[in-house]
């Protein structure tokens, strides 16, 4: 399989210096190989997901001096594939509807004896018997104690963190189809890696938790795993990590300005590093 990497963004605001990053390591690290770089558009969330947001990513890409190879892949086109995948899961009775609002899962989480203490609550399961109510909208939730016993244990590679072991059972019963979506992040995310042929993931350290689900996934859907290159999150000059929604300043507006994109993307490189090959 030819090596190949990719920058999948969603258009849900416009790109910061965070995303660039990201975008020139993903970039480079297929050109030093002889491979391609593949440019996904996440645009699954209709409600957020905005047309104009997607010629700005385009726009600001080529103003950095980065090249795709073959043409913008969208997740609006790939309906289908999140719906077989859902329907071989269910095969499987690895999903159940979930009617929960967050006020009575937050309920039942305050109201437990295990409820955690300074990490991300999990879903207690509260759906997992329930007859699920026609009334309401449902969300697809995976079974995770059966999907961890079929998959058995599992393991992923990290470039620079190594061998580690999968412990997706930590994240609780996930949503894998959203009530406004067709399919939540994790299972679109997956499907469309093995479907586009990436052998080298390259993100934010944000996500590392995240590839211990996709790993089970991978496993479940019968999907290659590639090699993850989790790299450090760029941060502001409070020492936070950049974000659209914290007013992160948009490259767009950098472009406005007037900054050399070529030159910006040059600076961004001095400041991290090439990603290192195992």
């Amino acid at each position: 399989m030819s090596f190949t990497t990719r920058f999948a963004p969603s258009p849900t605001g416009r790109l910061h210096r965070g995303h660039a990053a990201s975008a020139i390591r993903a970039h480079d690290l297929a050109r030093t190989q002889g491979g391609r770089f593949l440019l996904r558009i996440e645009d699954i969330d209709a409600g957020r997901s905005r047309p104009e947001h997607i010629d700005t990513i385009l726009t600001d890409l080529e103003w950095l001096g980065l090249q795709w190879d073959g043409p913008v892949l969208r997740q609006s086109t790939r309906l289908p594939a999140y719906a077989a995948a859902l329907d071989r899961l269910r095969q499987h009775d690895l999903l159940y509807p979930c009617t929960c609002t967050r006020a009575e899962i937050a309920a039942e989480i305050a109201a437990s004896a295990t409820a955690p203490h300074g990490s991300a609550p999990v879903y207690p399961g509260i759906c997992r018997t329930r007859p699920p109510d026609p009334a309401r909208a449902a969300a697809w939730r995976l079974r995770m104690d059966r999907a961890v016993a079929l998959a058995g244990p599992l393991t992923w590679q990290d470039a620079t963190a190594g061998t580690i072991a999968a412990i997706p059972q930590d994240q609780g019963d996930i949503v894998l189809a959203r009530r406004d979506a067709p399919a939540s992040y994790h299972l679109a995310v997956t499907v469309d890696d093995a479907a586009q042929g990436i052998t080298d993931i390259v993100r934010g350290v944000d996500l590392f938790d995240a590839t211990h689900i996709h790993r089970l996934l991978q496993a479940l859907l019968g999907l290659p795993t590639p090699l993850y290159h989790h790299h450090p999150l760029t941060l502001g000059p409070d020492g936070r990590r950049l974000a659209k929604r914290d007013g992160a300043p948009a490259l767009a507006d950098l472009r406005a300005s007037g900054v050399d994109g070529r030159a910006l993307a040059d600076d961004i490189r001095r400041t991290f590093g090439p990603l290192a090959i195992p």
